[in-house]
């Protein structure tokens, strides 16, 4: 199964997230099959390559509880639905 979720980088108490696509049973910082964005929790900063995530999701992949909350902050999920509906 393909996962959204997040991959730690940066110093330490300084971490950085990307939003990548991989295997569920990968480690957290293995590699990736795609990376889809970026997240840094310090400034609320967000970066989605959004095409690339509606995508994967229409792919079947399902995100993790963190990457789905921030996806749904961009709204992300309503155009997954209306491209599902055309």
């Amino acid at each position: 199964m393909i996962k959204l979720r997040l991959k730690r980088y940066g110093k330490k108490r300084e971490a950085s997230y990307r939003i990548v696509a991989m295997k569920s049973t990968s480690r957290r910082d293995g590699r990736p099959l795609e990376e889809l964005g970026f997240y840094n929790p310090r400034t609320d900063e967000t970066k989605l390559d959004i095409p690339a995530i509606v995508k994967r999701i229409q792919q079947g992949a399902q995100p993790t509880d963190t990457v789905r909350h921030i996806l749904e902050k961009a709204n992300v999920f309503e155009q997954v639905r209306a491209k599902a509906t055309q």
